[in-house]
């Protein structure tokens, strides 16, 4: 039986014309699935489903989500990570950033805050040491330069929603966090992993839906020592607060999936 499947053109030219027209045709597609998303129950026999490829250096995963949760696209990710989302471990390691000449090592906590009365779903993103700006010799910290170079905003309010950064997203992917997504250089709709846990971060059930429910992740971050691991979310609140009243903070919306 057809499926109502959605195949964008960069799936398609990934998977080749003959494999798309076979799960368009409904032969290799499954008629039910956990959306790759959100994590619950699809039929891409009722409702229409997208298909979401993500790419390794060697291996590649065609998975499929609901077409109201994301659209279909190709997901950049690195090797070891999607062999980590393949065999769905759960942890907390620290990623590494990606283009910092030192890959510097990054802790990152999630975390519910509220702002103008409702509660967003939260990354904080910091460094376990000094980032350097390639060929600067590393004797300055220069991490939160470089990400308002890419469009991150200094937060001097906690009370203000910080704006949406065009063409990135927080990718949570069989109900774990697997990576923020930045533009890929050669244009079109393809992603590339800015931050990207070694092995699927765990989210709580209320974070998550959260996120299902604005479709948008606020992600903060800080300089080295300034947040710290926090036990609580109040105590996560009050580290944020200071480091913007100090000046040491950043943040960006992000779409909880990027095209």
């Amino acid at each position: 039986m057809p499926r109502m499947l959605d195949v964008s053109e960069d799936v398609r030219a990934e998977i080749g014309d003959e494999e798309a027209e076979r799960l368009l045709a409904g032969e290799n597609a499954p008629g039910s699935y956990d959306c790759t998303s959100c994590r619950t129950p699809g039929d891409s026999e009722q409702e229409r489903t997208s298909t979401v490829l993500f790419v390794g250096e060697e291996t590649a995963v065609l998975a499929f989500a609901h077409a109201s949760c994301i659209p279909s696209q190709v997901v950049q990710v690195a090797e070891e990570q999607l062999q980590g989302a393949v065999r769905s471990i759960t942890g907390e390691d620290p990623a590494a950033v990606g283009g910092s000449p030192e890959q510097a090592v990054l802790g990152i906590t999630s975390g519910l805050v509220l702002i103008e009365g409702d509660l967003h779903p939260a990354l904080v993103v910091e460094p376990t040491g000094p980032i350097a700006r390639a060929g600067s010799g590393g004797s300055t910290d220069e991490f939160l330069p470089l990400l308002i170079e890419q469009g991150f905003v200094p937060v001097t309010d906690m009370a203000r929603l910080p704006a949406v950064l065009p063409g990135w997203s927080v990718l949570l992917a069989m109900g774990q966090l697997h990576a923020v997504l930045q533009p890929g250089t050669g244009g079109g709709s393809s992603s590339v992993s800015w931050w990207q846990a070694h092995q699927p971060l765990q989210v709580t059930e209320g974070w998550r839906a959260a996120a299902n429910k604005s479709q948008r992740v606020l992600v903060f971050a800080a300089p080295v020592g300034m947040i710290g691991q926090q036990p609580r979310e109040d105590l996560l609140r009050d580290a944020l607060e200071k480091a913007a009243a100090d000046g040491r903070l950043v943040a960006a919306a992000m779409p909880l999936a990027g095209t």
